[in-house]
């Protein structure tokens, strides 16, 4: 039985739609180590579909992440979904050679998609002339927030402490970043620091507007600060508006990855419901597909009875 604050976000995000979704679709990635491979998801039927192209945590592949994929395609999105690098799937290990640029090409991965979309609109039948192109959110988890958040604005910073280059893409108006990392510095553990230089981020430059999703309970193994490190998008963003914090969440929020993946170790198909349409919400307002959605789905947290987490916003 769904709960009284499930039932009221469903009043905002409505009914979902049959949804068609294609995999593997391949797109063109000269150079690239293995072929680029993408599932692309959207409703059968209705027109003006904004794009969601969703980038996900290390070793998952283009089959993750269903519960957020399925659902926001049925309420009115393309989602793409490609394979990094990182996959399991490719077995590229932190010894192998091609390692060291998976963070860059997962970057590039986000804008082949985005150059891409005459092939990903023509994979899925009856999608062509559906897709608003001038509508798209850059989104992903642990891993792929960073990937995502690159397009959003956000920098690395060398080990000379230089701000690195800029890595947006003025086609992406919005963001969800859900259990991305935080600020470097000597808080990584040294395994991060010597193997992971993409976990130096620098958010002064993240101005498109995003929502940061955090697990209060989300104890990262790649640095010693507790689980506000992964807040730090918002905290130090001028375009990361809204904060959603999860109360007793861990990195799976609850099970975003997949139902009944192992590595969910805080397994809860309520918050997984919670995330699903407050992300909905938020991605609807910011896409002007309704301006009212965001507002009204945090008032719905906000008059909880038994608030699963809370909304903070600037």
């Amino acid at each position: 039985m769904p709960s009284s604050l499930v039932i009221a976000l469903d009043d905002i995000v409505g009914d979902g739609d049959p949804v068609v979704s294609v995999a593997p679709v391949t797109l063109s990635a000269p150079g690239r180590a293995v072929p680029l491979e993408v599932r692309v998801s959207a409703p059968a039927t209705g027109g003006d579909l904004p794009v969601v192209v969703f980038s996900h945590g290390n070793g998952w592949n283009l089959d993750g992440y269903a519960p957020l994929a399925a659902f926001w395609a049925s309420r009115g999105f393309v989602v793409v979904q490609p394979t990094h690098l990182d996959s399991r799937r490719n077995g590229f290990g932190f010894d192998h050679p091609v390692f060291p640029s998976i963070w860059t090409e997962r970057i590039a991965d986000l804008t082949r998609v985005l150059d891409q979309l005459d092939t990903v609109e023509a994979a899925v039948p009856g999608l062509a002339g559906r897709v608003d192109r001038d509508r798209i959110a850059a989104t992903g988890h642990s891993w792929g927030g960073q990937t995502a958040q690159a397009l959003l604005g956000a920098r690395i910073v060398d080990e000379e402490g230089h701000v690195g280059d800029d890595m947006s893409d003025g086609r992406v108006t919005a963001g969800v970043l859900l259990a991305a990392t935080g600020l470097g510095g000597d808080d990584l553990h040294p395994f991060a620091q010597a193997n992971f230089p993409f976990m130096r981020p620098s958010f002064g430059e993240l101005a498109t507007p995003t929502l940061v999703v955090a697990g209060d309970h989300d104890q990262s193994r790649m640095s010693s600060r507790g689980p506000d490190w992964f807040t730090d998008a918002y905290a130090h963003s001028p375009g990361a508006s809204d904060l959603l914090t999860l109360h007793g969440a861990e990195h799976s929020l609850g099970g975003i990855v997949g139902y009944e993946v192992a590595e969910t170790t805080d397994e809860d198909p309520e918050r997984v419901a919670v995330v699903q349409r407050l992300s909905t919400a938020y991605l609807r307002t910011a896409l002007r597909v309704d301006g009212g959605a965001w507002p009204a789905a945090r008032d719905a947290l906000r008059r909880a009875a038994d608030p699963i987490g809370h909304v903070d916003t600037k």
